[in-house]
């Protein structure tokens, strides 16, 4: 009797990751719709790097593919004077800017994208 109930058990647990491969292959297993057309990457108006004397570099959690790099760096450089570069890898952004910037900015900007913001470092 025990072994029946155990067989059952695991063929549920088969149908279901089954069902969820299927699932994946079908639709797609991105985290923010990576395979729908990605947003338009928004650049900043300045690029003349000589202008942005301070570079910050942030720890952002919650970025896992490319569309949220994007996301990332569109609601940053969306602000006058900031020009950022997301890195999936490290998991960081480094952001140029024109004027200093506090903490809580970068903060409130990342949030309202649907990341997290972890350390936020002045590295000039």
């Amino acid at each position: 009797m025990g072994t029946i109930i155990i067989s059952v058990i695991l063929l549920v647990i088969a149908a279901l990751a089954v069902k969820s491969v299927i699932h994946r292959i079908r639709h797609g297993s991105s985290c923010c719709g990576e395979r729908d057309a990605p947003e338009k990457k928004i650049q900043p108006k300045d690029k003349n790097k000589s202008h942005y004397p301070y570079k910050y570099l942030l720890s952002v959690d919650g970025m896992h593919c490319s569309n949220c790099t994007r996301h990332v760096e569109n609601a940053l450089n969306s602000i006058e004077g900031l020009w950022a570069n997301a890195n999936l890898e490290t998991k960081s952004v480094s952001v140029l800017a024109k004027m200093k910037v506090e903490e809580s900015a970068f903060e409130k900007e990342i949030q309202q994208a649907g990341y997290t913001v972890l350390s936020v470092t002045l590295c000039s």
